[in-house]
């Protein structure tokens, strides 16, 4: 808190670091200081702990990639770089690792990351980058004009315009799903535009952004002396919309214990400000979105079901930008002119070659990974006309997450099982089909949609092969 309030002050941009390694971090923050107020973490609990407290999120982050509880491998800085993006989608976010190998520098920029940039650095060069992207902006990952707000004429995209319009002035809440960094808020503030509503307010709050015990009041509202810190009566995100529309982003990180007052506005409009009990009424139309598979999370007890329906009265599935086939150029284009443009320098362009290449890499982290690929290139390659090869190293084309081992290894696990004997077909294949669905499931973080993907097979049947599974089970 006192960070940003010092920010306001010096006019500092903020910056998280993130690094267990106290030698690192302090001296990061020694030579960065002069020009950030920096903000130091040792771990991925500690970072997302600290974002909930500040009134404002840090414009940039800094992050290594090997932190407790396993310093040495990869995996919780890939999920503080996912962590740091649903917190806050338009913050650029640096990997700064010895785990350098270029399989992680890939996967990070696929997940999000702004650029990976291997330890040991020098702090000037360091700086300079981060200066860097501060100086392109922060524009939405999904940001641009036209059509509400989308750009793109492909089928996946025209219909989900077209759903856009049926449901902008229907009176019942919408559920939008999608992948990170698909641009589902961006569907949102389109609902909005297009409806009788946009004249009044549109407010959007993050509900991975705030701490558990914070959420009530802020969505409600509070009264003097509720609690230590109420210091006068404060009305909440219901009341301040108004009429208008109410954008809760990343629902399903809301906790079950007010999953069921919002189920409560929801059915009869009735809340109240914490520490009051006068009723209130809520008019504004509700709009939620989610990365993951509610049904799942239905299902696994951490989604109240009731709530869920409620929700879904409208949904709407916004597509993978691998689904949007020559949208992938349009979208390029755009972000080239933009950045180019705020950059001052000649865009660069692709042969054909590097045109096949960009079509035919599937863009596992959708439009921002698109948009932050082509910063990179504005940054390295102003001007020059730049090949297959030389875009190669931007793809994350090493990841295969949810694959299939070669047909060899199961050949060899099959024939030590005929030879231990006590082999069953039915009970193996059973067991095979339900630990690759829970491994797509945990890859996907139980999004139904993209574990379906990663097994080859289409949400319904995956459905089908679940229940099933269960059914033998009992």
């Amino acid at each position: 808190m006192a960070g940003s309030l010092q920010e306001a002050r010096d006019g500092k941009p903020a910056l998280l670091i993130v690094d267990d390694d106290a030698l690192i971090a302090d001296t990061l923050a020694f030579a960065l200081g002069a020009d950030f107020e920096v903000h130091a973490c040792e771990s991925r609990a500690h970072a997302v702990a600290l974002l909930r407290q500040l009134p404002q999120p840090p414009q940039l982050a800094l992050v290594d990639l090997g932190l407790p509880p396993k310093p040495h491998a990869p995996d919780e800085g890939f999920q503080l770089i996912a962590d740091l993006l649903a917190h806050s989608p338009a913050m650029r976010i640096f990997v700064l690792s010895g785990q350098s190998d270029a399989a992680n520098a890939r996967h990070a920029r696929a997940l999000g990351a702004a650029e990976f940039i291997a330890k040991p650095c020098d702090p000037a060069a360091l700086k300079a980058a981060l200066l860097r992207a501060l100086a392109f902006g922060a524009a939405e990952p999904a940001g641009a004009p036209g059509e509400g707000g989308l750009i793109g004429d492909s089928a996946a995209l025209a219909r989900l315009r077209a759903q856009i319009a049926q449901s902008a002035d229907a009176p019942f809440p919408v559920l939008i799903e999608g992948e990170s960094g698909s641009g589902k808020e961006r569907v949102a503030q389109s609902l909005h535009r297009l409806s009788q509503r946009v004249a009044r307010p549109y407010l959007a709050l993050n509900c991975a952004a705030i701490a558990p015990t914070l959420v009530e009041p802020t969505l409600f509202g509070y009264v003097k002396g509720a609690f230590t810190g109420a210091t006068a009566n404060k009305p909440g995100y219901f009341e301040d919309a108004q009429d208008g529309t109410l954008f809760l982003d990343e629902i399903g990180e809301l906790p079950l214990e007010m999953q069921a007052k919002l189920l409560r506005v929801l059915e009869n409009g009735e809340y109240q400000r914490v520490g009051e009990t006068q009723r209130r009424v809520a008019r504004a139309r509700v709009v939620a979105a989610t990365n993951r598979d509610l049904r799942q999370e239905v299902r696994q007890g951490r989604f109240r079901s009731d709530l869920y329906h409620r929700l879904s009265v409208l949904t709407l599935a916004v597509p993978a930008l691998r689904d949007m086939g020559g949208d992938r150029l349009l979208l390029l284009e755009h972000f080239r002119a933009q950045y180019a443009a705020q950059a001052g320098v000649a865009p660069f362009s692709f042969d054909e070659s590097a045109e096949r290449a960009w079509l035919a890499y599937p863009f596992p982290g959708n439009v921002r990974e698109l948009r932050n690929i082509v910063i990179r290139l504005i940054t390295r390659h102003p001007g020059r006309a730049l090949t297959a090869a030389e875009l190669e190293p931007e793809f994350d084309l090493e990841s295969r997450a949810g694959a299939a081992p070669p047909a060899r290894d199961l050949v060899a696990e099959a024939q030590k099982e005929l030879e231990r004997g006590g082999f069953s077909l039915d009970e193996t294949l059973q067991a095979w089909e339900r630990a690759y669905i829970e491994a797509a499931l945990k890859l996907t973080r139980g999004n139904m949609s993209q574990a379906a993907k990663l097994l080859g097979v289409n949400r319904t049947t995956l459905y089908s092969r679940m229940n099933t599974t269960e059914e033998k089970e009992q």
